[in-house]
């Protein structure tokens, strides 16, 4: 049986997005500037608290096959997918360097949590343990091949908060001697651009599927 696949407009997709802008936004404003300099533990720990329900909301929303999945059922998936997407992104962090210290327990934490509302828990919402569509939509060769607007919305910023957390944290062994420069201040920089660049190209793909689309049915 194949799943039945939930349709979303470019409209919608720019909306789901914006939905998931709001949280950071609203962390960033709630925790002051400059906070994740300051203090990175509070201050990523507000914006996994405020994106964590947005996230988990709007793509259970849009989860893969309505009629066989509950809405509260996706949420579920969502909310056992956040501590294991954290696991495997603090695991790869460690293994890439990141420090291990007792200091920066509370803030890995706070920022494997982050990256698995980025990476690890839309996909968990829409698609459960399918491992077909995981692969599917985890593949680079998603961006190479027709899709659908969901697949889009989810690759496209998981890869960009990814890349953008590695381009991040080429300052950290440099002897710049500056605060920002210490785990995980300067890798959450660069995973949030990465994530807010991932939602620009995902919205992209979107359009110029469409119209392709709308081209070849005319």
């Amino acid at each position: 049986m194949v799943d039945e696949i939930t349709q979303v407009s470019a409209f919608g997709a720019a909306a789901v997005h914006a939905l998931c802008i709001s949280g950071l936004t609203a962390a960033h404003c709630f925790s002051g500037r400059g906070a994740l300099v300051s203090d990175p533990a509070h201050a990523l720990g507000l914006l996994v608290v405020f994106e964590a329900p947005l996230v988990i909301a709007v793509f259970s929303l849009i989860r893969r096959d309505p009629k066989q999945c509950s809405f509260l059922k996706a949420v579920v998936r969502g909310l056992l997918g956040l501590p294991i997407g954290a696991l495997l992104n603090a695991f790869g962090a460690i293994v890439l360097g990141a420090p291990v210290g007792i200091k920066y327990w509370t803030a890995t934490i706070y920022w494997s949590l982050l990256m698995s509302l980025f990476t690890f828990v839309p996909a968990a919402c829409v698609f459960g343990a399918s491992k077909v569509n995981w692969q599917n939509v985890l593949s680079h060769s998603n961006y190479c091949r027709p899709t659908n607007a969901v697949d889009y919305m989810i690759s496209a910023p998981a890869h960009g908060a990814v890349i953008g957390a590695w381009l991040g944290a080429w300052p950290m062994p440099l002897d710049w001697e500056r605060t920002w420069q210490e785990w995980p201040i300067c890798v959450t920089y660069g995973s949030v651009a990465g994530y807010l660049i991932g939602m620009a190209i995902s919205l992209l793909l979107i359009v110029t599927r469409k119209r392709r689309d709308r081209a070849k049915a005319d």
